[in-house]
This record gives structure tokens, C-alpha cells and sequence, in this order.
């Protein structure tokens, strides 16, 4: 049996050509069954939705406020809806002219023959020619994304949202994570940036989504005892653990609880030892990372060696079951997470980094009650991204958006710097003569 001989170079490379470009039709036309399917799947619940309205308006029967109750949700419903499809609408074109930069070539054009290779000693010279200038889907939260994932320790929490589905509410959940490298310098001294937080929404509490929102990232993260979070400090975790640095505001709150109702001596005395901690941290606030740990090994190590020696005497005392011994325990078991704080001064005593910047949503959602949907959620995860770094860094959120939003469509991407709240100024007022 004889082996074929292999093609010519330029018939070669003509047939990868031929091949590729076939790879590319099949899967743009893939892609654009897929997304006929879902606009078509859209459409139909666009039209289930506006009928359903339409009968509610014209229903004679039932209470006013239950009508009005219902149709407020349908028509928030329905305007979330629309906003989905525009919004993946848009997503669409977006893919197809990064995959399609020229118009297609018609079938019916004759395809030319494939160029021989140039001779090796023809001078060669490299053009590179620039994407397109103009700002895609989303640019600041994405640029205020990559800000905080810049960082090398990071706040996170999360809280719950009501969402509508189907007529009822679920719980959703908007999660933060916040960059605030203020207490240990400041911004733009030692390695440290502007503040900045970025939220990300999802559907249930699984700290799978904290996991997605953080891979590839490490360093040090400040967050209370949420089991969602373990994974992230496992030692096998790739391309490496993020370390744990606890928040004594958490490890305060039970003992506080239970000495505002005067429940016992052990839980107010571990307050006042607790309070001492946090005394010491108002003083060296703003202080450089190694201005913070000498000040810490020489007042706070101390109290903290006789807190841990006094907590498990006490602990040994008590009940496992009582409030109180549940209280130590919460301390005792991430005792090396909780004293992180002595070694490391860009560590912060608390999470209240994270806490205010969901202080907010509590606020919001007595307004605005629910999200219209899972894609509404997002859509206020993005918008709070954008309200709570400017607010962080000391903007008026309506005065920088105004003002960025009518220059983003035409700002070059490359420059999108130039519009984050830190960098951002206000323009000037137009003075008119009396």
C-alpha cells in the first residue's frame, strides 16, 4: 500500500483556508437558529404578557387594589421583558460584527484562486490595524470589575432581593465586592487605588456564584463566617487559596446581643475587651500597612492573647449549648482568620467595607419592593456598580452619570479610564450675565 504524497504548499493552505471558513459558516448559522429560537420563545411571552394586561384592564370583576396589584407586576414583568430581548438583541449584533467585520461573500461570487506563497526575500512590513474605537455593551462596570479584582485584599458580603417569577416573589441575591485601600494610606500611595465596589447579581445563595465571580483572583478577603465562601480558602483551590481574614463586628454581634439584654457578665466583659480592639483602630486609621502592624504588635497583640486565654476559660465553663458558649465558639474556632489582622496591615478589624455598600439596597428595596426578573437583577447589580463607587470616591452619582453617559457612546475604548469616578471632573457652569 503506497502512502499519498503529501499536497502542495499553496493547494495546502487553500484547503485550511476552505475548511475554516466552512467551520465559521456552520457556526454562525448555529447561532443564528439559536437566537431565531429565542426571539421567537420572547416574542410569544411579549405577547402572553400584553394579553394578559389587556384582560386585566378590561376585567370588571374583583377588588381595585387587587387588579392594581397585579397589573403593576405584570406590566413591571413586561417592561423587564422588553428590555431582555433589546437587550440580547443587541448581544447578537455585537457577536455577529466581531465575527463578520467585512460583509459576507456572496455564494454566488467565484472564489478567487488561492495566492502563491511570497518569496522569502521580499521585504515584509506588519500593519496593524485598530479594533473599532466606539464603547461596546457595559464598559464602566466592566472597567470598575477589573479595578477591584486589581486589588490585593477585597471586602464581600451579600444580601437578599425579592424577585418576581411567575406572580410571586422569589429570593434572589445581590452580592458586593468592595476595594477600599483607604485605611492603611490612602489612595494612589503604597500600592493602593481609589475605592471602588462591583455587585453581581444571582438567583439563590449557592457560593458557587462568589466562586465563579473570583476565579483566577487571590489575596486576602474580608468577609463574615458564610459557609458559601469555604471553597475559597481551600489550600487545592487553582491557581491558589484566598486568604481568610475574619470580621470582628460579626464575632462582637453575639456577644453584643446578649449584654444589651443583660444576659450575663461574660458577654459584656467580652464586649468592653472587644470595643479596646476596635479604640485602637480608630487611632492608626489611615496610617501606612506598616505604621498599622507595629502598632497593633505592640497595643492590640496583648489584648488579644489575654482575650483568647480568657474566652476558652470561660468556654470550659460553660455549656456547649448556652447562647453565650455559642458566642465564644463563633470567635474561637476561626481564631487564626480573626487574628490575621496583627501580621498584615492592609487588614481591617471588620467587613463594614461591604456592609455599607449594601446598605443602600436595604434602603431601595422598600421602594422599589422586587425585581421584575433575573435579568432585572442583574441590570440593578450593574446600576449600583456604577451609584455606590461614585458615592465612594465622594461624585454625586446624578452628576457623573449625566455627564458620562452623553460621552460614552463616542469615547474611545482604549481611554475609558478618563470616565471613572475617580478621574472624573465636573464640568464647568455655564455663568450667564445679569
Amino acid at each position: 500500500m503506497t502512502t499519498p504524497e503529501p499536497l502542495p504548499a499553496d493547494l495546502a493552505e487553500a484547503h485550511a483556508m476552505i475548511l475554516a471558513e466552512r467551520a465559521g459558516r456552520l457556526a454562525a448559522e448555529a447561532e443564528a437558529a439559536i437566537a431565531k429560537q429565542t426571539k421567537r420563545v420572547l416574542d410569544l411571552e411579549l405577547e402572553r404578557l400584553k394579553l394578559e394586561i389587556a384582560r386585566l384592564r378590561r376585567q370588571r370583576f374583583g377588588t381595585s387594589s387587587e387588579r392594581s396589584a397585579r397589573l403593576e407586576q405584570l406590566e413591571l414583568a413586561l417592561t423587564e421583558l422588553q428590555e431582555t430581548v433589546a437587550q440580547a438583541d443587541a448581544a447578537v449584533e455585537l457577536r455577529a460584527a466581531e465575527r463578520s467585520p467585512t460583509p459576507a461573500r456572496s455564494a454566488a461570487t467565484p472564489r478567487k484562486p488561492a495566492r502563491r506563497r511570497l518569496p522569502e526575500h521580499l521585504p515584509r512590513t506588519r500593519v496593524v490595524y485598530p479594533a473599532p474605537a466606539t464603547c461596546p455593551l457595559q464598559p464602566l462596570t466592566a472597567a470598575i470589575e477589573a479595578h477591584v479584582r486589581a486589588a490585593a485584599r477585597i471586602h464581600a458580603d451579600e444580601t437578599p432581593v425579592p424577585v418576581l417569577a411567575k406572580g410571586k416573589t422569589k429570593e434572589g441575591r445581590l452580592w458586593t465586592v468592595v476595594r477600599d485601600d483607604r485605611p492603611f494610606g490612602g489612595p494612589h500611595l503604597d500600592g493602593t487605588g481609589p475605592p471602588a465596589a462591583v455587585f453581581f447579581y444571582s438567583p439563590d445563595r449557592s457560593g458557587v456564584h462568589a466562586e465563579r465571580f473570583l476565579a483566577g483572583w487571590t489575596g486576602i478577603m474580608q468577609a463574615d463566617a458564610f459557609s458559601g465562601f469555604g471553597r475559597l480558602y481551600k489550600t487545592d483551590r487553582r491557581p491558589g487559596p484566598i486568604t481568610e481574614a475574619g470580621c470582628w463586628a460579626h464575632g462582637r454581634r453575639g456577644f453584643f446581643e446578649l449584654a444589651e439584654l443583660q444576659q450575663g457578665p461574660i458577654a459584656i466583659e467580652a464586649v468592653k475587651r472587644i470595643d479596646a480592639l476596635f479604640a485602637i483602630e480608630r487611632e492608626i486609621n489611615g496610617a501606612s500597612a506598616e505604621q498599622r502592624v507595629a502598632a497593633r504588635g505592640e497595643r492590640s497583640r496583648p489584648l488579644i492573647l489575654d482575650l483568647e486565654a480568657w474566652l476558652r476559660d470561660q468556654y470550659a465553663r460553660l455549656s456547649a449549648k448556652s447562647k453565650t458558649a455559642k458566642a465564644i465558639d463563633y470567635l474561637l474556632k476561626r481564631w487564626t482568620a480573626f487574628t490575621r489582622f496583627l501580621d498584615d496591615g492592609r487588614v481591617c478589624l471588620s467587613n463594614n467595607a461591604a456592609e455599607r455598600a449594601l446598605r443602600g439596597i436595604a434602603v431601595g428595596r422598600r421602594n422599589w419592593t422586587f425585581a421584575g426578573s433575573d435579568e432585572g437583577g442583574r441590570r440593578a447589580a450593574a446600576m449600583y456598580t456604577l451609584i455606590e463607587t461614585a458615592k465612594l470616591n465622594g461624585i454625586d452619582p446624578r452628576a457623573w452619570l449625566a455627564s458620562v453617559l452623553a460621552r460614552l457612546p463616542g469615547h474611545p475604548t482604549s481611554r475609558i479610564h478618563e470616565l471613572l469616578p475617580w478621574n472624573w471632573q465636573a464640568p464647568e457652569p455655564i455663568s450667564t450675565a445679569a
